[in-house]
């Protein structure tokens, strides 16, 4: 009998190491204070002493791309869904008034092409180092007959921390407060099986000319387009002392996400002419027929993350936010609802063919 190897069964050892080799200086170009070690351990260190916390409380959250990575991979282009996956998770931790410390990925696929995985992780590097947190390890797993070829999975993991004074949302959220709205970059990383019905139904691909977006787009490449990180401006306005309660607004969309920070008995009454949307999702409501109701219920619709604040802040919020870089929409308040009853989002203003028109 022929002596059989782990390369026989599909596995490859050799291709695996030469990709931690290529990664080491991606993840190096990550570091931050606290940092600890280098790639290649058993496990991460962190040091919080050294990251500047007296105080502090750590703050997890783990999350991947969703079928967003079906376009990546049919359309070869890996370094953006890198970045969203550091997105979906630490843009998660600063609502909670965190700064994200660190972040580990899980790359699995049927047979590791370096190009592919290097790509990727290439795109999770740069994710981090726009949110400031270091990449601090992971896994790669060859699993050959779980996988299609070409195809991948990806999941993300981060840790951050926060005083324990410093966390989010605060107990004074109240009727009277006002609610700001942070433009997002497309569709993010959520919605992407509706997308991808949409597409068929249109009788688009991946390479079909965008009608939106930049000149010359393809359809892929224009809802390829990273989830915005918006670490850094939102933590720069929770240490002005200027933030109540933050949202990330993800799947379940705005009526999904912004009661999760407001109290009991309040609703929050939005305008739909308050903001401008970003073309993808006039297109994907014309060529979908999907209604307004839904659109708000399954994408952001150009919001990526909600900001509650007193009304005398917002002037000075608004100035910090745009020097950041961040678009700044006034979306509307938060109004007292029936007595002990669960949080709501009302969107006033709603036309039957909106956001298409």
């Amino acid at each position: 009998m022929t002596s059989l190897t782990y390369r026989d069964a599909g596995v490859d050892i050799e291709t695996g190491d030469a990709l931690v080799d290529a990664i080491k200086p991606l993840a190096r170009s990550t570091d931050r204070s606290g940092t600890m070690g280098s790639l290649g351990g058993f496990g991460a260190l962190f040091d919080l002493k050294a990251a500047g916390y007296t105080d502090p409380v750590l703050v997890s959250s783990t999350d991947g791309v969703g079928t967003k990575l079906r376009l990546a991979i049919d359309t070869g282009m890996h370094d953006a869904v890198g970045i969203d996956l550091v997105a979906m998770c630490v843009n998660d931790l600063v609502v909670q008034g965190a700064e994200p410390l660190f972040f580990l990925d899980y790359f699995a696929t049927g047979k590791l092409e370096l190009a592919q995985a290097r790509a990727v992780i290439s795109g999770i590097a740069e994710g981090c180092r726009q949110a400031g947190c270091a990449l601090v390890g992971g896994e790669t797993a060859e699993m050959p007959g779980m996988y299609a070829k070409d195809d991948y999975d990806l999941a993300g993991f981060s840790v951050g921390a926060a005083e324990r004074d410093g966390l989010l949302p605060k107990p004074d959220v109240a009727p009277g407060d006002v609610v700001l709205g942070l433009g997002a970059s497309g569709v993010h990383s959520n919605g992407f099986s509706l997308v991808r019905r949409i597409l068929a139904a249109a009788n688009q691909g991946v390479n079909s000319p965008a009608s939106f977006g930049t000149a010359g787009e393809t359809l892929g490449q224009a809802l390829l387009a990273p989830t915005r990180i918006y670490v850094k401006s939102v933590l720069a306005l929770h240490k002005a002392k200027l933030l109540k309660a933050a949202a990330h607004i993800t799947g379940g969309g705005l009526p999904g996400n912004l009661p999760r920070v407001l109290p009991r008995g309040t609703v929050a009454v939005l305008d739909a002419t308050a903001w401008t949307l970003p073309p993808v999702f006039g297109w994907l409501a014309r060529h979908g027929n999907v209604a307004p109701e839904e659109m708000l219920r399954v994408f952001n619709c150009g919001i990526g993350m909600c900001l509650v604040l007193k009304p005398a802040d917002v002037d000075a919020a608004t100035t910090l936010l745009t020097d950041a870089g961040e678009t700044v929409f006034t979306l509307g308040t938060i109004q007292a609802g029936d007595e002990g009853a669960a949080p709501a989002v009302r969107v006033e203003n709603l036309s039957p063919n909106w956001p298409a028109a």
